[in-house]
């Protein structure tokens, strides 16, 4: 059966609370946001800069609830700062007859990370 690569969920243009390169790795995401997005702690993350291009993959864990907290971190911190716009993105492999009915979750954000 042919499975097809659908996009999952988006967090649009939230903005990076904080980059940190010593820390293990992974992006640090506001669990009201993870909620919403039904996107789960681990989970692979495909984080799209706006604002200066770059591209990356990396996983989620959760931030403080209520906390608007974004956090960039590890190697990946080379390529987010403070203040940058990212798009973060999950994928899901789903059937052919599935994919003509799936929604991904789609979560967009003020310049605080609220909605």
């Amino acid at each position: 059966m042919m499975k097809l690569t659908m996009l999952k969920s988006k967090i649009h243009r939230v903005t990076v609370t904080h980059a940190e390169l010593d820390y293990e790795g992974s992006c640090a995401i506001d669990q009201n946001l993870m909620e919403q997005a039904n996107i789960l702690p681990f989970e692979q993350l495909h984080i799209y800069n706006v604002s200066n291009g770059e591209r990356f993959t990396t996983y989620a864990i959760t931030a403080p609830r209520g906390s608007a907290t974004i956090g960039v971190n590890g190697a990946a911190a080379h390529k987010a700062a403070a203040g940058d716009l990212l798009i973060i993105c999950t994928y899901a492999e789903v059937n052919a007859a599935e994919a003509e009915h799936f929604n991904p979750a789609l979560v967009y954000v003020d310049s605080d990370n609220g909605n």
